[in-house]
């Protein structure tokens, strides 16, 4: 049901329940704090059931992220989209330890152009946390341009808007 999408040195993929000790050290860390967290371990598992369901109840969703050469799980991308949300939404996450290599922005290319040439998708954002720069560098790396806030409630976000065009 969901399908895997590859890039130059990525997989992306359906989550495996056997990696939760590696997902929730994320969601445990600081390092968390941009997209939710810090949370639990068993809130760590919610999330990753929340993310599988978004499959199927909407047919798209996140993907595990694991770097092809090590086979690796360094993070989590996709389409998002629940109930609430502004818009349509282009998601990425890498741990701290595969940051800084340029992965994040390859898994967010491939996840948008997998919206537009895939899905048929004409409209994309990205919704930041302020004070979230490395996302804002990647946002920008990918063409987006700022256009506005959005709140979802308690949080606001900045609003990047992708070029479907590219």
């Amino acid at each position: 049901m969901i399908p895997e999408l590859r890039s130059d040195r990525l997989l992306l993929r359906a989550f495996d329940a056997a990696e939760i000790g590696t997902y929730a050290a994320f969601w445990e860390s600081e390092a968390s704090r941009f997209v939710g967290g810090p949370c639990s371990r068993n809130d760590a598992w919610r999330r990753m059931a929340m993310y599988a369901g978004h499959w199927l109840l909407r047919g798209y969703g996140i993907w595990a992220v694991e770097e092809a050469a090590s086979g690796a799980f360094i993070g989590q991308a996709g389409l998002w989209f629940p109930e609430g949300w502004p818009e349509p939404e282009v998601h990425w996450t890498v741990f701290p330890a595969f940051q800084g290599r340029g992965f994040a922005t390859e898994a967010a290319r491939r996840v948008r152009d997998h919206a537009r040439d895939d899905l048929g998708w004409t409209r994309l954002v990205s919704c930041i946390e302020p004070g979230n720069a490395a996302s804002v560098a990647v946002a920008l790396r990918l063409g987006a341009v700022r256009d506005g806030v959005a709140e979802v409630p308690p949080r606001i976000f900045d609003v990047y808007r992708h070029d479907m065009g590219k």
